[in-house]
């Protein structure tokens, strides 16, 4: 199944940016935000302000992963976008 990398403009912390995401994870961050009871822009901005390496589109797909790998909705742990097994968004994002 092909889903197509579409570029989608948001706001993070105030500022305009677009970010390039397949379709599949344009729909779980949206399921994820709305599941969380956050506004998409308020996830993004925190998955960004985790992150500490790679760019926007990695770390939210990261991100993505690790939410469905560790258990979904309920989990509250994210990968921030980083390489390591470390997970400082979790905290982050449990205080959501």
């Amino acid at each position: 199944m092909k889903s197509p990398v579409v570029k989608r403009s948001i706001v993070i912390a105030g500022h305009k940016t677009s970010v390039s995401l397949e379709d599949a994870f344009w729909k779980a961050l949206k399921e994820i935000a709305s599941a969380r009871h956050v506004t998409l822009s308020d996830l993004v901005s925190t998955i960004d302000s985790e992150r500490r390496h790679g760019n926007l589109s990695s770390a939210i797909r990261l991100f993505v992963l690790d939410h469905y790998r560790t258990g979904g909705a309920g989990s509250g742990s994210g990968s921030g976008g980083h390489e390591t097994s470390e997970r400082p968004a979790a905290s982050a994002m449990r205080a959501s």
